[in-house]
């Protein structure tokens, strides 16, 4: 059985920005242990593709700073600009890295060795990086925020990238394959491209909620039991809250 609180707009809003904040200090955390894990495990591995996923976690922590940096704000949507900037900026410098890393593995310069290690970390962030996206981008779309949705797609991203990464290990260490995450690397990021200049112009697939006036009530409705996730992004339509309505006393 679903419960149901009455809260005024005002008071849901903060709700909202507070779970954003929560969220973004949560990947900042995460990214860094991660950061030195793959550092250092690529290092010992001689592994560009780990060295490169240690660089994709500190390009995650760097956004998820500009989306704190936003929201530590009274006015929020006053930093979106600059803030969507310094996302679209994080994405192009990924698909950099990622490229450059998987050109010099293709080439021969990087082929990376068995790393437990690494496949540890990778198959932890195939596992959390999802939950974490997903959580972030529901309330970015409830409070009609762009950036927190832009940053929630760089968090998604780190996902498709732990699932090259863990493949790629898997492979090299079953089968010799040291090429198979170079190439779906690659793919990882034309993706990340086409995210950055999203971002750089806004179309993140959210358009900003007018705030209501206090006169209004938000009806907030708990998920019930066995609801699953919504799905990706298809169209502008599927962004809008749905898990809430905003009505009239």
């Amino acid at each position: 059985m679903s419960t149901a609180l009455t809260l005024t707009a005002p008071e849901r809003r903060l709700i909202l920005m507070r779970r954003i904040r929560l969220f973004a200090a949560a990947t900042i955390s995460y990214n860094l242990i991660e950061a030195v894990v793959a550092l250092w495990a690529g290092g010992v591995a001689d592994s560009s593709a780990l060295i490169g996923f240690g660089l994709d976690s500190i390009i995650e922590v760097t956004s998820a700073l500009a989306l704190s940096w936003q929201f530590a704000s009274k006015d929020p949507e006053r930093r979106e600009h600059l803030t969507l900037r310094i996302i679209a900026f994080s994405f192009f410098a990924l698909a950099a890295f990622v490229s450059f890393d998987a050109i010099r593995s293709l080439t021969g310069a990087g082929e990376a060795q068995h790393s437990t290690p690494g496949i540890v970390i990778a198959a932890l962030s195939l596992a959390i990086m999802p939950v974490l996206s997903w959580a972030q981008r529901r309330a970015g779309r409830e409070l009609g925020s762009k950036t927190a949705v832009a940053d929630s797609k760089q968090t998604l991203l780190c996902t498709y990238l732990s699932a090259v990464l863990l493949i790629g290990l898997v492979l090299n260490s079953t089968l010799g394959w040291w090429w198979a995450d170079a190439g779906a690397a690659l793919v990882i990021a034309g993706i990340a491209v086409r995210e950055g200049i999203n971002a750089w112009r806004g179309d993140t697939c959210c358009s900003p909620i007018s705030t209501p006036s206090p006169s209004t009530s938000l009806a907030v409705t708990s998920i019930t039991k066995g609801a699953g996730a919504p799905p990706a992004d298809a169209c502008c339509a599927e962004c809008r809250p749905k898990a809430s309505a905003i009505t009239p006393r």
